[in-house]
């Protein structure tokens, strides 16, 4: 199929990238995706113009496993050493926080071995550039991946949180001065953590934040309310994962349907997703694309633009024909009727997990 080679772009932040409105996610490379068919994922966004490419050190998942850990990156790093152009793509990678022991014997990021962590993904991704390089998730806790339901922060120490910041944001200006990292983002991440990385990069001297990487997605809004405010006035663009709800909306799911190798067959409870309204709300919006003529997947990814913020939708694939189908609709462009009719579905079925 050609898809030929326009995709819009949309500018990170205040920083100088420049990068397609859509960002392949890479998280199955290596488990679900093998390196073949994940060289020719890369290949296929490239021809359509799709040039933003999203990994972190401790992928794949699906599962998480610490002999698998950096294995998505390495792929990148084996589609780069065998042809593919360096200057044809945007690299986006994180480091890892706190992680069980899944990387660095699941020690965090500090300014004491961040250094260290960013060597190490430009090894395995073999390149001497790291265009986009986020924070995974805070050092201090999130409320993220269904954490909101029972979010504590009263166990933190704001002076402590601060000068962990600080460390880290003097180590990052020595890796953008030397070249090895363009620009810095966050991963997980609130509105109090992403103002207090602003403003503690203006009294350090640090790299600004560019981009903010949280789940968002028609049955995920948690970002439409401060973080939508802090993306406005603070220029900082969010890299929505999960647009899929982890392929809940394509409908795949809907009663209690479980495809074989499918992401909810390896890892049942998906992340918290799976979830008493969920199958509800999934069909309420696969049956509101059906009713409009659209794709519901093409819905879920078109809806991105039509925030009053910048969101850049990060999707996996686990084949190259689920890829194919993703890219079909990338000019797809939802009605304001249809958008009315999502915000009303969403009032019906609000945070379903």
């Amino acid at each position: 199929m050609d898809l030929g080679a326009v995709m819009k772009r949309m500018k990170l932040g205040s920083s100088d990238l420049m990068v397609s409105e859509w960002c392949l996610g890479t998280m199955t490379f290596g488990t679900q995706t093998d390196e073949a068919d994940a060289h020719r994922q890369i290949d296929m966004s490239v021809e359509a113009g799709l040039d933003f490419l999203d990994t972190a050190e401790m992928y794949p998942v699906n599962p998480l496993k610490a002999e698998t850990v950096g294995n998505s990156e390495a792929i990148l790093g084996t589609w780069l050493a065998g042809g593919g152009s360096r200057d044809a793509v945007t690299i986006a990678t994180k480091v890892s926080g706190n992680n069980g022991g899944f990387v660095r014997g699941g020690d965090g990021f500090s300014a004491r071995n961040l250094r260290e962590a960013v060597e190490g993904s430009l090894r395995r991704l073999r390149t001497d550039v790291i265009d986009l390089y986020q924070l995974h998730w805070p050092d201090r806790g999130s409320y993220m991946f269904r954490q909101n339901w029972t979010y504590d922060p009263s166990g933190q120490n704001k002076a402590e949180t601060l000068d962990h910041m600080d460390g880290i944001l003097h180590v990052m200006a020595e890796i953008v001065a030397e070249g090895k990292v363009r620009a810095f983002g966050l991963s997980n991440e609130s509105a109090w953590g992403t103002t207090r990385w602003i403003d503690r990069a203006e009294v350090t001297g640090g790299p600004r934040v560019a981009a903010v990487q949280n789940e968002y997605s028609l049955m995920c809004r948690l970002y439409d309310t401060d973080m939508a405010e802090m993306s406005v006035n603070e220029d900082v663009t969010l890299l929505a994962f999960s647009p899929l709800a982890a392929g809940i909306l394509t409908g795949k799911y809907l009663g209690g349907a479980v495809p074989q190798g499918s992401r909810r067959d390896l890892v049942p409870e998906m992340g918290g997703r799976v979830a008493p309204r969920e199958d509800a709300a999934a069909r309420a919006y696969v049956a509101l694309a059906d009713a409009h003529g659209i794709d519901p997947v093409h819905m879920a990814l078109a809806w991105h633009r039509t925030r009053p913020f910048r969101s850049i939708p990060i999707f996996g694939a686990t084949t190259t024909e689920q890829l194919q189908h993703i890219l079909a609709g990338r000019d797809v462009v939802l009605s304001e009727e249809l958008v009315a009719a999502i915000d009303n579905t969403h009032r019906e079925h609000p945070m379903p997990y």
